[in-house]
């Protein structure tokens, strides 16, 4: 079995395309400004979508054996495309270890480097409640299209909230909770930063799986923080699930629904998806185009729109 579920990174290159679209159809609030939340809000997706890559690889892995999974035999046939994955079930902690080959198997970006998913050893992952630890050991995700890169360290955790697994998922909801209080994030123009992180994932079974993914930490009034720190520019900053996201395998795995906004010094932007043409919410399309709606305000108050494919 290999489940892909690999779409952010495709909505990183929808992101940046509108925002620079934005920029140059729109100037009011001013080009630093401008820049720094176009900036970010790539920063922001990229990481993100790496995230969300990372702990798919780590669960399918810890899911393909029964040592770590606590089922009653090896899965055969899960692969990631571009990585080795490793076993060690002697030790305590239990470790997999995934070394990322920088092999373009997606069409979107490359990675290096590996982390590392730990786990005691009188743990399973079906256990409710089960955590894996996992470390990045300079994984670099080098975006194809333009070249950009961004390198990831440090750690974060993935709890099995409602315990199970994936692969039971048509008889119940599979919930995991993805959280860091501080990966370290080196972008390409030497600036290194502390990104924290705080996202709910609901796994449920509807003509295919469908990933349901929420923020999951607020900060004074905001609710729904997915992630929040300091970004390239040294400027606080939060970026918030205002409506769940939805991947949907039987749309193609693609991002089907959902809202997210981003705010900082350089003003806020909020993003919609699943939209049509008219910028109504639709159902999958097919082999269509899907839509999002972009709603950008600077810090003088000045804005801009504009609904773009996807």
């Amino acid at each position: 079995m290999q489940t892909n579920f690999r779409l952010l990174p495709v909505i990183t290159l929808v992101i940046l395309t509108v925002f620079t679209a934005c920029q140059k159809e729109n100037s009011k609030p001013g080009p630093d400004s401008n820049q720094e939340l176009t900036t970010h809000a790539d920063d922001q997706n990229r990481i993100s979508s790496q995230i969300d890559a990372v702990a798919n690889d780590i669960s399918f892995s810890v899911e393909s054996s029964a040592a770590y999974s606590g089922r009653m035999q090896n899965t055969l046939g899960v692969t990631t495309c571009d990585a080795t994955v490793s076993f060690d079930s002697v030790s305590n902690p239990r470790k997999i270890t995934i070394t990322y080959s920088g092999t373009n198997c997606n069409g979107g970006f490359k990675r290096t480097g590996s982390v590392v998913a730990s786990m005691p050893a009188n743990v399973h992952w079906k256990d409710q409640g089960a955590i894996i630890t996992v470390t990045y050991q300079n994984v670099k995700v080098t975006r194809l299209v333009d070249n950009k890169s961004i390198t990831i360290n440090g750690s974060h955790t993935i709890t099995n909230i409602s315990g199970g697994l994936l692969y039971n998922l048509s008889n119940q909801s599979i919930t995991h909770d993805v959280s860091s209080p501080g990966l370290t994030i080196s972008f390409d123009d030497n600036t290194q930063r502390s990104w924290m992180v705080a996202n709910r994932r609901v796994f449920t079974y509807n003509n295919g799986i469908v990933l349901t993914i929420h923020g999951n930490k607020t900060i004074g009034t905001t609710e729904g923080i997915t992630e929040w720190g300091v970004n390239r520019f040294g400027h606080d900053f939060t970026t918030s699930i205002t409506q769940p996201l939805v991947i949907r395998q039987d749309c193609a795995f693609r991002l089907t629904a959902g809202q997210v906004k981003h705010d900082g010094d350089g003003g806020s932007a909020t993003v919609t998806f699943g939209l049509d043409v008219s910028g109504n919410p639709t159902s999958c399309p097919g082999l269509g185009l899907y839509y999002l709606k972009m709603n950008w305000t600077g810090p003088n108050g000045a804005s801009a729109s504009i609904t773009w494919p996807y």
